[in-house]
């Protein structure tokens, strides 16, 4: 695939790379501080040709739904919906709208919009959804931080589920002076999942295993594909931050309080993080039909929502 789209911030070099071929996804963010460049982002080596994993680096997009549904199966309004599952044959995963092009419908040297509509984009996969949607997301670099602004619509006729969420991979260390055993992570979390094959049971314990990240756990020591809740902030959103102690160098994900789960996964072999931001669990359609309130939205007929994430770095304050 050549279909790449560069943003520049022409005050500081920043850049950020998207492949809209492959869900949009934004797979390189580069940032500048004191003139040394900083890679934010962690993806295969092939990414760029689209021959990657759609899932495997970058920015995966998620919806509508993030994650896993049970089986790949749900019902809604009185109707029943297989999905279809993924590679190891247990369960729908990440929704659709990761590994299927986009269309580009603004840019400019700094920002650009991508859209991506059920009924236009995935035909074929009409069916496995209650109803059409538009996700439309704009891209923009602001100096050392990307914005990632989300609009979602309801372009049919009846109510649909939602449930959105992202999944970046974070580099480690963020320079050359920085160790990986020197890379630390801080969340607002205080409570977990429990998790029985990777899929929620709907119980919710205290974080296990004497993990406090809230005053921060270094990511060498972490094993981790797990969901995280109930965070504990003030203010009108909430910070995600990765420090690479030897480079004084963080990367903060910040995210409004609709996104109220967060998925810490370590993907083995590889000196790099995911910190997902969700809107709702993992099968949060199937745990809200059980009576258990897991956050999936709905959303009616031609109403939009809008939300947002920012990924910024900057030199640790001490």
């Amino acid at each position: 695939m050549t279909n790449l789209i560069q943003l520049i911030d022409q005050q500081t070099g920043a850049k950020a790379t998207i492949l809209p071929d492959l869900g949009f996804n934004c797979f390189q963010f580069t940032a500048v501080i004191d003139g040394q460049p900083v890679e934010v982002l962690d993806a295969p080596a092939d990414f760029a040709l689209g021959t990657a994993k759609p899932s495997s680096g970058g920015i995966p997009i998620l919806f509508p739904f993030p994650n896993r549904i049970r089986s790949g199966h749900f019902c809604w309004a009185g109707q029943d919906y297989q999905l279809p599952l993924n590679s190891q044959g247990k369960n729908a995963i990440h929704g659709f709208v990761y590994d299927r092009p986009w269309r580009v419908t603004a840019q400019g040297n700094d920002f650009v919009t991508g859209e991506f509509q059920l009924s236009v984009d995935a035909p074929d996969r009409m069916s496995l959804w209650p109803g059409d949607f538009l996700l439309c997301v704009d891209y923009e670099l602001i100096h050392n931080r990307l914005r990632a602004n989300f609009r979602i619509t309801n372009v049919g006729s009846k109510p649909i589920p939602w449930g959105l969420g992202t999944h970046p991979y974070f580099r480690l260390p963020l320079s050359a002076q920085g160790r990986w055993e020197d890379c630390v992570i801080e969340l607002p979390v205080t409570q977990q999942f429990e998790l029985v094959e990777s899929l929620p049971t709907g119980k919710i314990d205290a974080i296990q295993n004497e993990l406090d990240f809230q005053s921060g756990e270094y990511v060498s020591t972490l094993k981790l594909d797990d969901i995280f809740t109930s965070l504990d902030y003030d203010g009108p959103q909430f910070d995600m931050t990765l420090i690479d102690e030897a480079a004084g160098l963080q990367v903060v994900q910040t995210c409004p309080p609709i996104f109220r789960d967060v998925v810490v996964y370590t993907p083995a072999g590889r000196p790099s993080i995911c910190i997902e931001p969700y809107t709702c669990p993992t099968d949060a359609i199937n745990l809200e039909s059980q009576g258990l309130s897991a956050g999936l939205r709905v959303l009616a007929p031609d109403a939009e929502f809008h939300t947002w994430v920012d990924i910024s770095v900057s030199k640790v304050i001490a």
